[in-house]
């Protein structure tokens, strides 16, 4: 029994010691391609971007081109994330609480916008909207409304490309939800809207932000459905992503690369945000955490 026993435990050292090249392999792996693919090209866009400084870098963004670029971005992606948080969250509630022919094909729907190119929603909208089609004529005609070439077909692009993320937010704290709360409160004589307001929407809080942060991001990134319907017009209907698209091909490479670190810094930041919300999210869903 004592050899039986022997066995195992000299064969056990020697694949402890190889255990640790595999770790250190996989680590190695993981960490190198994040290296090559994500952290040199941000630092080689951030050198470039303050290779004259902060004063450089100010003056580059606080040209009147640049400066209303930057501003219209921020602008129509403030304007699309107001709209897609609550039509966003109302849709990821129809898809949760009601039962109707089509809906799987609606869900799968939803989800369409990040598959398809966003040049293929430009065109979408310009075919739809653009001034040459009927109800793009009609808008501008009788209610004055141009919508391409101008912010609001920046609005509606920003709104298509980004529509999924509240919803996909939204719709796994919808479905984890005890209902019997709700029913609860409706026992005790609370209407539809207040069981939706004070029962519902608090835990929605947490996953709403992050998904209305997350579409900002996308936002102000946009560029292959802008690029169509927003027709470049500097001081009007340029965004900061076409803006940086121009200065590259006017060979102003210093232009573009401190556009790109503002923009960059903004996304950064509000990735960081999102970050901590899904953590706070994680931390309300398993309490039992902070004690261990």
């Amino acid at each position: 029994m004592a050899q039986l026993r022997a066995r195992p435990l000299a064969a056990n050292p020697p694949a402890a010691r190889r255990r640790p090249w595999g770790r250190w392999s996989v680590r190695a792996a993981a960490l190198s391609y994040l290296a090559l693919m994500l952290i040199i090209p941000l630092l080689v866009i951030f050198q470039d971007g303050l290779s004259q400084g902060l004063t450089g870098l100010w003056a580059a963004v606080s040209q009147p081109v640049a400066k209303a670029a930057l501003l219209l971005t921020l602008r129509t992606a403030a304007v699309m994330v107001a709209i897609n948080t609550v039509m966003g969250t109302l849709t990821a509630y129809v898809l949760v609480r009601y039962e109707f022919p089509g809906k799987s094909l609606l869900n799968a729907v939803v989800d369409l916008p990040l598959a398809i190119p966003t040049l293929v929603t430009g065109v979408m909208l310009v075919v739809l909207y653009g001034p040459q089609q009927p109800l793009g004529a009609w808008l501008e005609r009788t209610l004055g409304w141009r919508i391409i070439f101008a912010p609001p077909g920046i609005v509606l692009a920003l709104l298509f490309v980004t529509f999924p993320f509240v919803v996909r937010a939204v719709q796994p704290v919808l479905l984890g939800l005890d209902r019997a709360v709700e029913d609860a409160a409706a026992t005790l004589g609370a209407g539809p809207w207040t069981i939706f307001r004070r029962v519902t929407l608090p835990p929605l809080i947490l996953p709403l932000t992050s998904g209305a942060l997350l579409s900002f991001a996308r936002a102000v990134g946009e560029f292959g459905s802008i690029v169509i319907v927003a027709g470049n017009i500097p001081l009007r209907s340029q965004t900061a992503a076409v803006y940086v698209w121009g200065e590259v091909e006017s060979a102003n490479r210093f232009g573009a690369s401190a556009v790109s670190v503002v923009l960059l810094a903004i996304a950064f930041t509000l990735i960081v945000l999102v970050d901590l919300i899904q953590s706070r999210q994680d931390e309300a869903r398993s309490p039992g955490r902070r004690a261990r």
